[in-house]
């Protein structure tokens, strides 16, 4: 693990050319002398905070509001079965016409991150992060209104397409703004909005059914309509208030500015930022992602098994539809906290392996309460320590990914197959649950116990060999703080493979 001096950050555009194309590469005279500059600001302790905390102000917030309608549409499909949304629309169980309508968001999810993650980076992202908004809003109003298996599944193609950049693009628009050791606590703030999601979801489903007839419509078509206005008007206000970069920034002064743009380029430690094939390139043959994908897929298919599928869990524990609506909440709510809980320690210490390691176990012991017993209090104690141990592992796994990748095109193309890879698991968690197995559902919960033990399994490989892998740079070469801006900028586009680098562990 390195010092903050010692790692990669992202790219921070210094002009508002820059900040729109990122095309030209920047010579290394060029930018060691722009490196030099920068580093000459120093602001003391209390001054940067109350900086990050303007920062978190204006960012953090909206973001998470951004991730909680977009989790909330894709999911609440998992409230609108509770309705009559099978019968309505003549979906066959036999047929597993509901589980196919989950399973088709996903493929076209994933094939959507890395041209998203790419269009962004040279591309504004105020431009076009609200503008897959729009997109998604409206696919998700128009389920509202399907009329048949065929209509269903065509609209969550088309969801499943314009939601797939958001995620992936939202945690790269982070690492913007923030030191490596600082996003951590930001991405599980940001994500805890799907824990939030959850809850809100629950509670929103169980008051938007009541509307059942009005309009002649049922309450499920009311869930996807409403659900997709309201994204729809927070799309519009979306265009004039997100900021694109640092450099740019209209809520921050012009010393503020430059401060942050200062601390993002020694943080990033000299290591390439411009627009070139080569880093795609570089992303996809690196072994360590490929490895956290397979982490993730493991964690991700948890993640959406248990959001597409806990109100039907719940209400073969033996409550009703209503009921079960409402008994999703509190899991959520508690998985929150650890969320938010575990990003805050974990960018303490500045490691993210342990924790993965240790929320893992925690899922586990969730999935050993459902599956070694047939009280319905205990298995509903399970789901508190499922969703607890699952949902801070999202962030965990992109933090430790993003901190791990240097260069800011590779780590926009990295994170991208890190979570288009495990959001495949969505597509896997689709047919986990199915009916014929209710309400034990013993294929679903082994399957998920299965992923987590892989997800445990890689991470444990994963942390000893970045500790071992730091300790051989650290007997080959010189500490990286004794490096000279010439001997980083000679290595700029090795990426985490320079000699100066150190891993997160």
């Amino acid at each position: 693990m390195g010092s903050s001096a010692e790692v990669s950050a992202p790219d921070v555009p210094t002009t508002e050319s820059d900040s729109v194309t990122n095309e030209k590469a920047v010579s290394k005279e060029a930018y060691a002398e722009n490196v030099d500059n920068v580093e000459a600001a120093a602001w003391d302790a209390a001054s940067t905070k109350k900086l990050l905390r303007k920062i978190d102000g204006n960012l953090i917030p909206f973001l998470a509001l951004l991730y909680l309608l977009s989790f909330l549409d894709r999911t609440n499909i998992g409230n609108a079965r509770l309705d009559t949304l099978e019968k309505d629309l003549g979906l066959v169980a036999a047929k597993f016409q509901y589980n196919d309508a989950l399973a088709i968001f996903f493929p076209f999810y994933v094939a959507a991150e890395i041209p998203s993650n790419m269009a962004m980076k040279r591309f504004r992202p105020s431009i076009w992060i609200p503008s897959i908004m729009v997109a998604w809003a409206v696919c998700c109003t128009l389920m509202g209104i399907v009329k048949n298996y065929q209509g269903l599944m065509a609209t969550r193609v088309f969801l499943g397409i314009a939601e797939g950049g958001l995620f992936p693009g939202i945690t790269y628009y982070i690492t913007l703004w923030y030191r490596r050791h600082e996003c951590g606590l930001r991405m599980a703030i940001f994500f805890s909005a799907a824990t939030a999601a959850g809850a809100f979801g629950g509670l929103l489903a169980r008051g938007i059914v009541e509307m059942r007839g009005l309009g002649g419509l049922s309450g499920w078509q009311w869930i996807f309509i409403l659900e997709g206005i309201l994204t729809f008007v927070v799309a519009i206000i979306a265009y004039f208030v997100m900021n694109d970069y640092p450099a740019t920034a209209k809520f921050l002064s012009e010393p503020e500015r430059v401060e942050v743009t200062a601390r993002l380029k020694r943080d990033r430690s000299s290591l390439a930022d411009e627009f070139s094939r080569k880093y795609f390139w570089d992303a996809i043959k690196d072994w360590k992602i490929w490895v956290h994908m397979l982490i993730t897929i493991g964690v991700y298919t948890g993640l959406y098994s248990y959001a597409l599928f806990l109100p039907t869990i719940v209400r073969d524990l033996g409550y009703t539809n209503n009921t079960a609506q409402l008994m999703t909440v509190p899991p959520y709510v508690v998985a929150c906290v650890f969320c938010v809980g575990a990003g805050w320690y974990a960018d303490r210490l500045g490691q993210r392996g342990v924790f993965m390691i240790f929320f893992m176990g925690m899922a586990i012991v969730g999935l050993i309460l459902l599956v070694a017993t047939q009280n319905p209090a205990v298995k509903y104690v399970g789901c508190f320590f499922l969703a607890s141990g699952i949902y801070p592992n999202v962030p965990q796994g992109v933090a430790w990914n993003g901190n791990n990748i240097g260069g800011s095109l590779k780590r926009g193309v990295g994170i991208a197959m890190h979570v288009g890879f495990g959001n495949l698991g969505g597509t896997i968690s689709a047919y986990l649950y199915l009916s014929k197995d209710g309400p034990r559902y013993y294929p679903g919960h082994g399957t998920l116990m299965g992923c987590q033990f892989m997800a445990m399994i890689l991470s444990i490989f994963m942390t000893l060999y970045l500790r071992r892998e730091n300790a051989r740079r650290d007997r080959e070469y010189k500490p990286p703080s004794e490096y000279t801006e010439e001997e980083r900028v000679a290595e700029r586009e090795k990426g985490d493979n320079a000699t100066f680098f150190r891993y997160t562990i």
